[in-house]
């Protein structure tokens, strides 16, 4: 597999967040998503390919008290780890590739940017949804942030796939219902612009 656990790693080892273009200082759409949820502090949320994502960071000084972050690079959990420093115990870490995922428990939220857009064989797309509806509670919410359509071809040096908003909910299937979508300009740390498509969704069955 072209996206591997190793390519990850090697990534995370050799460039700092300066030199990759998913950086962002803060993360103010996915943020703005969240609360429109109004969830409960207890709420269960998952970062998906949270890596060292300063999400994790704000829903901290949030009040959130149950919060997972996975991600298929086990450096990029250390350097957000070495961030938080003591409050990086009040997280769950998971290095794994979310293929993979196996979940003991359920979400009241599954987040996120920029980590299902890699997936572009149709069995892995598959298997990430199935263990996502699997693993988010009924009426749980989702918030999904993906290359739109006029996004880049190619991330990392990986190909992606890019999402319309109709494709988007196509993918996930007649177990969600859209929220609201949006196009989020990302200005990466080199000064380009990327359009990234966020969408929230809540699980109706």
């Amino acid at each position: 597999m072209e996206n591997s656990k190793e390519h990850w790693q090697k990534v995370y080892e050799t460039k700092k967040p300066d030199e990759v273009s998913w950086t962002q200082v803060v993360p103010e759409t996915s943020l703005a998503f969240i609360r429109s949820f109004q969830l409960p502090k207890p709420a269960r949320i998952i970062d998906i390919g949270g890596g060292d994502s300063k999400l994790v960071d704000y829903l901290l000084e949030e009040g959130f008290e149950h919060i997972t972050v996975l991600d298929i690079s086990q450096e990029a959990l250390t350097r957000a780890k070495n961030r938080l420093g003591a409050n990086a115990k009040k997280i769950t870490w998971i290095a794994e590739d979310v293929r993979d995922f196996k979940p003991l428990g359920t979400f009241d939220l599954w987040h996120d940017r920029a980590a299902f857009h890699f997936l572009t064989d149709e069995a892995d797309i598959a298997a990430y949804v199935r263990t996502l509806i699997d693993s988010l509670v009924p009426g749980g919410y989702l918030v999904m942030g993906t290359f739109a359509e006029n996004g880049p071809e190619k991330c990392s040096g990986l190909p992606v796939q890019r999402y319309s908003e109709t494709s988007l909910a196509k993918r996930l299937g007649g177990g969600f219902q859209k929220i609201g979508c949006l196009h989020d300009n990302h200005i990466t740390p080199f000064g380009t612009t990327q359009d990234f498509l966020f969408c929230s969704f809540q699980k109706t069955e």
